[in-house]
């Protein structure tokens, strides 16, 4: 059977990769990044805690993704959020310390203030992390492409890159932000020319486009990251300071709405065939 042929008999858990997919993936990284910051920035439960129960959020959203027979938009993209908001404060745990902490504040929220390994340390540590992630899924023989993934193993290895991938984006965006020396502006016009780059290369035949798409989703969170700051940092910072409430809730807002345009577009698809023994 040839893999258009597999393709049409399994069932599909992952979405189709659109410019609606890209635009859906920018705004739920860019809105893990304002909503991360403002649970432990905002609301001062710190770098522990919130890295602590969003992992719990991401378990039980990813048990609901992964225990649906078919692709559910609601279910996909939450997983995508809560990733996104997960790997904030895991990045920031991991990179930063009380010399990370505005003046005057000399802790944030109960538990550890941070692991201060910096943002080259952390992300070389992320970076091995999804090497090893890729190389056991390749020794595995399962396919990377994302419209290829129908069984549950596939789809646990995916989201484990997902996962790592939006930690280690946090980490890059976080660096070129504050760094860098780009700020936040900055930083954002240089990932969206590498993007760009990648979007080009995919007319060139002998350039994989497993491998493009790889690179533009872990380079997608860097992008959210920097974006985010820049909606909610203050102005003195470089940012527009519009803050982690009023940027979330507009983010959240446009996410709402491409997930339900999603989900009634993937309501009117027909059935799909279950996958052939």
């Amino acid at each position: 059977m040839t893999a258009k042929d597999h393709a049409k008999t399994v069932l599909k858990k992952l979405p189709e990769i659109t410019l609606a997919f890209w635009v859906m993936k920018i705004a739920a990284t860019t809105l893990g990044e304002t909503a991360g910051d403002m649970i432990s920035q905002t609301l001062k439960l710190g770098y522990f805690l919130s890295t602590v129960t969003l992992f719990a959020i991401f378990v039980v959203t990813l048990v609901v993704q992964l225990r649906s027979s078919r692709y559910n938009p609601i279910y996909y993209w939450t997983v995508i959020l809560s990733t996104s908001m997960a790997g904030t404060t895991l990045s920031d745990f991991m990179n930063r310390d009380t010399h990370n902490l505005a003046a005057g504040t000399s802790s944030l929220g109960w538990g550890p203030q941070g692991l201060g390994l910096g943002y080259p340390a952390g992300a070389a540590i992320l970076s091995s992390l999804l090497i090893i992630v890729f190389l056991v899924w390749k020794a595995t023989g399962l396919p990377f492409d994302i419209n290829r993934i129908s069984t549950f193993r596939g789809e646990a290895l995916f989201w484990s890159a997902i996962l790592i991938s939006n930690t280690l984006g946090t980490s890059m965006g976080d660096f070129l932000a504050d760094s860098s020396g780009l700020g936040y502006l900055g930083g954002a016009v240089v990932i969206t020319t590498v993007l760009a780059v990648l979007a080009a290369c995919t007319k060139v035949r002998w350039i994989p486009n497993v491998l493009v798409f790889w690179l533009a989703f872990v380079l997608t969170r860097p992008l959210g990251a920097t974006v985010g700051d820049f909606f909610t940092k203050p102005v003195a910072k470089g940012g527009l300071g519009l803050g982690t409430y009023g940027a979330s809730a507009v983010l959240l807002a446009v996410l709402a709405g491409f997930m339900a345009w999603a989900s009634i577009r993937e309501r009117r698809r027909p059935a799909p065939i279950a996958a052939l023994a």
